[in-house]
């Protein structure tokens, strides 16, 4: 790790502390924030009251972290909504909308089997780190954050459809609505799956981005039994380029259960991508280092839809991992300590893959089928975080492959990305 980049971690008794995740982590020009509910600080308890009140607590923790590192609302990318019941949200909608009155980020919204706390609402937020993590330096260039949008892809009132800061673009999760019509598509789980696809390719397009620039998507299904069907037409639309397809590029990817999703709809995919020219345009001499890595180990899990880490810039981006034996492609014997271990012992070999450490994870997000079991789960997690560090979210599914127990996926630092900052 280089000594110019490091994982900052950062928290303030004004919002809501935990021993196994820190509120925000920076590294580079983003700040990840671990999902925010709606606990009273000063009591540790949920807020009373309903789901405006819940939503409220949590936008309050969230802007009372984004104050804590000198930043404000506006610095926000991407705005990440769980709920259990997702016929709330037109008020959660409404409380939104009083946060963030003009501008928009990009957003994904889904319901939930269950969430900590039995909260009727979690809300994650990606910021923008405009300063970098590197103390009292300047860094190159203005770094301006790009907000875009087309009439040939879904419009919503609510989510601006990309926003670009620094290297990375954030696509709001497309459902698979016909911009046309503003309703879903017509047909069976493929017919979605292709629209939500084709969605983010317009909106890539409207921006002059190539599609195989993706480094990572998440699918979210309400039935996992779908996901078959699913990566039939995924296949046929990654690798997208002759480029892509001569070294079989995949993005990095996590598909989840949900229980809902708006609209009814059956899928809805999220899409992280690369922005090589950063903001504003660099120089070629100034750029030429920015380059999509993808890498594989025998050594965990290997699929065939998606990369187990894809670096770009400064992240390395980690695909979801269940805790299967390697040999034998199974779930590992024992309960949640041993499935938490062998999902993290995954995610330690891959990035030690690519000769980094758990100590440059930023954020990893936990999806378990009982979160009544979270204390056991938080027990195997110390053993990799002893202190804590990165950023996490924890949300409940019904179902996960192969019957696992429980599913993580993780973003790290890059240092060897893009040079050091002279």
């Amino acid at each position: 790790m280089s000594q110019d980049n490091v994982v900052l971690a950062r928290n303030t008794e004004k919002a809501p502390v935990s021993d196994v995740q820190s509120q925000t982590v920076a590294f580079s020009h983003y700040n990840n924030f671990s999902a925010q509910l709606p606990i009273n600080p000063e009591t540790g308890k949920l807020v009373e009251g309903g789901i405006k009140e819940q939503t409220e607590q949590c936008l309050n923790n969230v802007q009372t972290i984004v104050s804590s590192i000198d930043h404000d609302l506006t610095d926000i990318i991407r705005l990440s909504i769980f709920v259990k019941d997702i016929k709330v949200m037109a008020v959660v909608d409404r409380v939104v909308k009083s946060f963030f009155p003009t501008y928009l980020p990009t957003r994904t919204v889904v319901a939930v089997a269950d969430l900590p706390m039995n909260a009727m609402i979690q809300v994650e937020a990606l910021l923008s780190n405009g300063e970098g993590t590197i103390p009292n330096a300047p860094q190159a260039g203005d770094l301006i954050k790009l907000t875009n949008g087309t009439s040939e892809a879904p419009v919503d009132g609510l989510s601006t459809q990309t926003v670009a800061f620094s290297h990375y673009n954030n696509i709001s999760a497309q459902l698979p609505i016909d911009p046309k019509t503003g309703r879903l598509v017509v047909g069976c789980v493929k017919a979605q799956t292709r629209q939500a696809l084709k969605n983010i390719k317009t909106i890539l397009e409207s921006i002059d981005v190539p599609f195989d620039d993706i480094v990572k998507t998440t699918v979210f299904l309400k039935d996992l039994n779908d996901v078959e069907a699913v990566n039939k037409v995924y296949a046929t639309f990654f690798p997208d380029s002759g480029i892509a397809r001569a070294v079989n590029y995949l993005p990095a990817r996590t598909v989840v259960e949900v229980a809902d999703l708006p609209m009814g709809a059956s899928v809805q995919i999220e899409a992280v991508v690369s922005h090589g020219d950063g903001t504003p345009p660099q120089a070629i001499e100034d750029r030429h280092g920015l380059i999509i890595e993808a890498n594989n180990t025998e050594k965990a899990p290997i699929d065939s839809l998606s990369t187990q880490t894809v670096a770009f810039s400064h992240y390395n981006n980690i695909s979801a991992q269940l805790p299967v034996d390697v040999a034998t492609g199974e779930v590992v014997s024992g309960g949640i300590t041993e499935q938490t271990t062998q999902c993290l012992s995954h995610i330690q070999t891959i990035i030690e893959s690519v000769d980094h450490s758990m100590a440059d994870m930023v954020k990893l997000n936990v999806y378990m089928t009982d979160l009544s079991m979270t204390e056991e789960m938080d027990a195997a997690y110390k053993a990799f975080f002893p202190e804590g560090t990165p950023a996490r979210r924890v949300v409940g599914v019904a179902k996960l492959p192969k019957g696992a127990l429980i599913q993580i996926d993780a973003i790290a630092g890059n240092a060897e990305g893009t040079p050091p900052i002279k």
